[in-house]
Parts: C-alpha cells; sequence; structure tokens
C-alpha cells in the first residue's frame, strides 16, 4: 500500500506510508507493503506533533516548560508488525498490509490508515 496515508491516533495529521520496491509485487504499480513494513524514517514518517503524554520527548518537554504540556514532533516507533495482516497473501513470507490493518506506536499511539494506497494487486518480473 505503498502511497497510502496513515494516522496516529496522537499526531496531528495523516503522512504517506512507504514500501521498498524490494519485494517486486506491485499494486497500482506501486510495492506492496508487508507486516514488517514499520520502520520509522523508512516506511513511516512523522505525523506532526504527538499529543501523548507518554512519549519520552512530550514528557521531556513539559517539564522543560515547568509542567505546561508542550507537544513534541511525532516520530513513531513501531512495538511489533502491521496487525492482523493478509495471511492469504504472502510477499517474501510475510503477510501483506491492508487497510484494515493497525500498528500500535511503543508510546501508546494506534496508526491506522485514512486512504489505502493501491486497489489491485500484480507481480512484476
Amino acid at each position: 500500500m505503498s502511497g497510502a496515508l496513515a494516522q496516529c491516533s496522537f499526531g496531528t495529521f495523516p503522512a504517506p506510508v512507504n514500501a521498498l520496491p524490494e519485494k517486486r509485487v506491485l499494486g497500482c504499480s506501486r510495492p506492496v507493503l508487508t507486516i514488517l513494513d514499520n520502520k520509522p524514517l523508512v516506511n513511516l514518517f512523522s505525523f506532526g506533533m504527538c499529543s501523548n503524554p507518554a512519549n519520552p520527548a512530550v514528557v521531556a518537554a513539559t517539564a522543560a516548560a515547568l509542567g505546561v504540556f508542550t507537544p513534541m514532533p511525532c516520530l513513531p516507533v513501531a512495538a511489533g508488525p502491521w496487525a492482523p495482516g493478509c495471511p492469504k497473501l504472502l510477499i517474501g513470507g510475510s503477510p501483506a498490509v491492508d487497510q484494515d490493518c493497525k500498528l500500535f506506536c511503543a508510546y501508546g499511539g494506534v496508526i491506522s490508515f485514512t486512504m489505502a494506497g493501491q486497489f489491485t494487486i500484480q507481480t512484476s518480473r
């Protein structure tokens, strides 16, 4: 689902999700995500400002502001793979991701898709 948009429950805006072309499976001429495509700054980008009080950057900024809640840039830290995945569609041995999958951030946010980036699947050689 390269080309899709996702949103963190604690972020301020959606961001694109990126799949690398290494798996050679395309949907609408774009690489397809697997459940293991959860790397910050590779597959996932900033969702704006994080408002989660459990995020260590937010905790530090709030403490520095003498207790005034201070959101900080949202850089997602995946707590595991996308779930649940599509077990009937394996790509390189890993289930593909569809628009119903969720990714959990180590700081408590839930990342979900706001727009699917692909609607058909084809393989390339």
